[in-house]
């Protein structure tokens, strides 16, 4: 097990040289690149017996059969830019790799492993597009503005309607690197997610008074900037101060923006996550409810994963000897969509420095094929 997880890493380091830029991993919704992808993961899976093909969103998959109930494995093949080597395709190289490790059995399940063509949403600004073809909610406007892409890639947009899961499917699993610090500080291998937190995103303004920095006495100053930068500090006591929180104040607009001009206006962003709505909706009411001016870019409920596919992950989990821990994912992944559909789970591999979007990703061999172990036990489990 540990060559087949060193061989995941080396897969996906492999991959990560099909890019657009030859300078750094870019690769973006049926960019050139991705044909190269999938001729070299459709081989890796025609090995193991599996039937391959592309749909018409992009999405690759291969199917290796079994018995019924069929289990989705995926995750994304595209990257955002300058990106690192296993955000999202390292989900789809382990799924090919579990069914490698099915393919020797004769009772198995049908796996089917699907890399979802756009999840990022760095070409249009538009994210998902590969899971919302899955599941069938993907807009008609989102296609029309992809229908260039599609085309040019070979394949027809107007059979994305047959993109949709096969009525057999009973599960889909993710695995995912964690993106994040927290398995590193807790020095676990894995983790289990237990919900995909909601986000809300706005603006908020502050409008004060430009004036001359030297002539304009404190006490008669109206700095908008000084108001923020209380605000600011607020955002981050109340998130302290509320357990799983996070609040983030990521960009700050300041006008005139002139070193000897008192700031008269400042516009802030506020993005605000947690895994209960109630509590991440009554934080946006608590830090931006005195605003006149308040725009709200995005309200995303907190999706949860199936309790059942957890407690049989946890299984799998304890069974091969890790710790069990069960922890809130920050971000955004396909399993978001594809959980109100088809029951859904994740299991987080350790970020070492709890570093992802970047050339410096990483993960270790050892957490590899420890999501290997637990992969393999958990597919025996269903």
């Amino acid at each position: 097990m540990s060559a087949r997880a060193q061989q995941a890493i080396d897969w996906c380091r492999r991959l990560a040289t099909l890019s657009e830029d030859p300078a750094c991993t870019t690769r973006t919704f049926l960019s050139p690149p991705m044909h190269e992808v999938h001729r070299l993961l459709g081989e890796w899976m025609r090995s193991f017996g599996m039937q391959v093909s592309v749909d018409a969103a992009g999405n690759l998959r291969g199917v290796l059969q079994g018995r019924s109930p069929r289990i989705l494995i995926g995750s994304h093949l595209d990257t955002v830019p300058d990106a690192g080597a296993f955000d999202g395709i390292l989900g789809v190289v382990l799924g090919i790799a579990l069914a490698g490790i099915a393919s020797g059995r004769g009772d198995r399940p049908t796996i089917e492993v699907i890399g979802f063509s756009e999840e990022e949403g760095v070409r249009y600004g538009v994210p998902f597009i590969g899971s919302r073809a899955l599941v069938g909610t993907l807009d008609a406007a989102t296609i029309l503005i992809a229908e260039p892409e599609i085309r040019s890639f070979g394949l027809d947009p107007r059979l994305i309607p047959d993109a949709r899961f096969s009525a057999d499917t009973a599960a889909y699993v993710e695995f995912h690197i964690e993106q994040g610090p927290v398995l590193e500080s807790l020095q676990l291998p894995l983790g289990i997610v237990d919900a995909i937190a909601g986000q809300s995103r706005m603006t908020v303004t502050f409008e004060g008074q430009a004036n001359h920095a030297g002539t304009t006495p404190m006490a008669l100053r109206r700095d908008a900037l000084t108001a923020a930068a209380a605000w600011i500090l607020e955002v981050e006591r109340y998130a302290t101060a509320h357990a799983g929180l996070v609040a983030t104040v990521g960009r700050v607009d300041v006008t005139p923006n002139a070193t000897n001009v008192v700031p008269g206006c400042v516009k802030a962003s506020l993005d605000v996550r947690h895994r209960c709505d109630e509590i991440r909706l009554t934080a946006v009411r608590e830090l931006t409810g005195s605003f006149k001016h308040c725009v709200q870019h995005l309200d995303q409920p907190a999706v949860p994963m199936d309790e059942g596919l957890r407690a049989r992950l946890a299984n799998a989990v304890e069974a091969c000897g890790y710790p069990v821990h069960h922890l809130t994912s920050g971000a955004g992944h396909d399993a978001m969509i594809v959980a109100p559909h088809i029951p859904s789970c994740m299991l987080f591999l350790r970020s070492p420095g709890g570093v992802s979007h970047s050339p410096l990703e990483a993960v270790l061999v050892d957490d590899v094929e420890a999501a290997l172990r637990v992969g393999e036990n958990f597919l025996g489990r269903l």
